[in-house]
This record gives C-alpha cells, structure tokens and sequence, in this order.
C-alpha cells in the first residue's frame, strides 16, 4: 500500500468559511473535554489512598474507567443531545478530533514525556474526513459532506491508479487548503546501494558540506528576520487584547512565520534535489537533534532544521531511485579520511582539517562528509573510496537559493 499526500489550494464562500470556522471551533472543543476529562482522571489517581492535596484534590470513584477513545467516542452521542452546536458538524470530523489526542497520549507514552496541551481559541487549525465512498474532486471543484462543493486550484493533477481516501482541511494565514491522502495497491521495492557515492556533513558555518568539496551556504531565514518579527510583537504589546487592531496585528505574526517556513522548506527540497541529481547513494549523519536544540547555539540550530531536512532529503532520494542511509556521527570530525589516524578535537573556529601522519589537508565539513561517506560504504559492503591526496579547502555549490527578504511576506504556495 503506497500513500501519497497532495496539498491544494480551496476557496470556499463566505457561508462555508464560516461553518469551517465553527468546525474549527467545535473541534477544539470537544478536543479539551476529552483532555481535561483524561487529566482528571489520572490526578485522581496520583495521591496516595490515606492523604490528599492541601488546597483541594479531585476525587473520581476507584471504579470509573479510563476514559480511552472508545469511550470518549460513545459518550458523544449523548453530548449532541445536549449540545445542539455539535449536530451541525460531521460525525467523522468529531471522532478525529479524539482520535488525534488519542495518538497525542500514545506518543507521550512511548518517548517518556510531552504531555498533550490544551488548545487556546485559534489553535485548532485543521480537521479530517476520514473517509469517502466516491472520489470528492472533479476538475474545478472538491465536494465535502455537509460544506458542500468548492473551488479548488489542482495545480497538478493526481496521480494514475490513487484513490482519495481522507481529505484534511486546513487553515492558515494565506487562506485555506485541502491536503489530500492518495492510497494505491502497489508495492514498490527497496533502493538498492549502488552508483556515485556521497556523504553530507551539516553544520552552521556551512549549512552542508559534500564528499567531493562542495559547500551551501546557509540561509538565515529566521534570523534575518528577527527584526520585523520583533517589530510586530512589540506592536501586539501595546494593542487590547481581543480588538480589532490585536487581531490585525496576530494575523501579520501569523503570515510572517508561514513565509519563514515556506523558504525554509523550498531551500530544503531545491537542495535535496540538487544532491540526488549528483549522486547515486547519500549517506548522512545520525545526528541527535534533541541535543542539537539546546545551548546557546540552539536558534541557529532550529533556524536551519536540520531534522526537516533530513527528511525531506529522505523522501526525495527514494522518488529519485537514489540509495539514501544515516551513519554513526561520533567522530567524524576527529577521524582523517586519507589514513583513518585520529586528529584529536577540534575547536569550533578551526575550520581546517591537517593530519600530521598523512599530511591530508582539506576544509574541516569537507573532511568529516568524506569519513561519513566512507562509513556509509563499509554499512554496504562496497569499496571504501578514499580522496585525493592534494585536498581542497572547498568549493561553493552553484545554486539559485531562495533568501528571505525583508519588507512584506509573501507566501510561496
């Protein structure tokens, strides 16, 4: 089973972005009752049997259930009858709502901590048809139950043979947007290891460095815009919570951050593609992106997204035919690739790599992508490929980058 996400634009009248609107709203809703009911129950439990909280505690009979999804999703039958505002939204739509906090408390479990938040007025942006018996888009329009039909820009068709199988609709600061969820009955084999060989080294004096000494500068996306964003925030200081100017004010935060990510992501796939054009097997760095968000440096680190990228490198390799693999990160900046003897750590301003066994001399990232590369090769079982011994300081990537620009956002959809 092969699944594909398409994202298009909508527009819907003004009735419908109202009632997508309420959806929303009704949504969030029914997503903190179930939270706050879950919540309760587990701090009813948290206090020992002959002591209780000084202030107050919340005290729920020792035989009351825990309130999973499949209870939840019973109770809101009768939570219709009492309130009328959730008739008017679909079955399915509500029934995501708790199966999303549902998956929330799941993935809480399994990594160790995150406990699932409550949604402010806002923050509830999208929800899904789980289902549908007929395709929902013809050529200029997509149908959905109890919105009726709308205008929809498929600026590519779908592919042959997929079937839509969930519609999501989400709201953001440039408008509306229906992501569909294409599924087909094909199985598609493994990349196997084989053509040109490279290894990639990220960083932030570089955002990446290739095994054949190619370096991409990186983009301050958040950064050079730092400014305006703050400019925007102390504006929102002074405003009343709640007016018409407050609003007006959230709505530019709210469009400057989506034009941020946009850049960010399209930088992303125009340097994913560019490596795969180049390359037949790619090998990355396993990196610990938990600890990369922390320390002084963490902005930085968050600004170029290293994880984002690795993944969207991931999925573009496998589109393309090329073999992509992680390898062990530790001491690859300590390790030279010409003779494999051990450098010693390097400090951060020393940004080029000699060995004294060897005398190999290359730039720092350059040196480190080509230990990867190499690593990469023996997790294969093919030839390691050593570099030349006269090596470069490194060469800048030819490529057409988008940069963000200060003055207004613009959104790149």
């Amino acid at each position: 089973m092969l699944s594909l996400t398409y994202s298009y634009r909508i527009y819907p009248s003004l009735d419908q972005e109202a009632k997508l609107l309420d959806w929303l709203e009704q949504c969030r809703r029914v997503y903190n009752y179930a939270l706050a009911e879950r919540k309760d129950w587990i701090k009813s439990r948290k206090s020992p049997v002959n002591a209780c909280g000084i202030r107050q505690e919340y005290i729920i009979p020792a035989d009351t259930p825990y309130p999973d999804y499949y209870k939840q999703q019973n109770a809101l039958t009768q939570a219709k009858e009492a309130i009328p505002e959730l008739k008017a939204v679909h079955s399915q739509v509500l029934q995501d709502a708790l199966k999303r906090l549902d998956k929330s408390f799941k993935f809480r479990q399994e990594r160790g901590f995150g406990f699932p938040r409550f949604k402010k007025f806002g923050q509830y942006r999208s929800f899904v048809f789980p289902q549908f018996k007929s395709n929902p888009v013809s050529e200029f329009e997509i149908k959905l139950p109890k919105i009726g039909a709308m205008r929809i820009n498929l600026h590519r068709p779908t592919p042959e043979g997929f079937e839509v199988k969930q519609v999501r609709v989400v709201f953001k600061s440039s408008g509306w947007y229906a992501q569909l969820i294409l599924q087909a009955t094909v199985s598609v084999p493994d990349v196997m290891p084989q053509g040109e060989p490279i290894g990639i080294d990220l960083g932030l004096e570089k955002f990446l460095a290739v095994s054949t000494g190619e370096l991409v500068e990186r983009p301050r996306f958040f950064v050079d815009l730092q400014s305006q964003l703050r400019w925007l925030q102390r504006k929102l200081r002074n405003k009343k919570k709640g007016s018409a100017n407050y609003r007006k004010i959230q709505a530019k935060i709210r469009k400057l951050h989506e034009h941020i990510h946009n850049v960010r992501r399209e930088f992303h796939f125009l340097t994913a593609h560019r490596l795969c054009a180049i390359a037949g097997m790619i090998f990355a760095e396993d990196l610990n992106l938990k600890m990369t968000s922390r320390g002084m440096l963490a902005k930085h680190c968050l600004d170029a997204a290293w994880g984002s990228f690795l993944e969207i490198l991931k999925w573009v390799a496998w589109k393309c035919g090329v073999y992509f693999a992680k390898v062990d990160p530790n001491g690859t900046s300590q390790t030279c690739p010409q003779c494999e003897a051990h450098t010693g750590r390097k400090e951060l301003s020393e940004r080029v790599h000699h060995c004294d066994q060897c005398g190999y001399t290359t730039d720092r990232d350059v040196a480190a992508a080509q230990v990867v590369m190499q690593r990469g090769l023996v997790a294969v079982g093919q030839t390691v490929i050593l570099p030349v011994e006269e090596g470069c300081l490194g060469t800048p990537m030819k490529q057409e980058k988008p940069t963000a620009r200060k003055g207004s956002p613009r959104s790149t959809h």
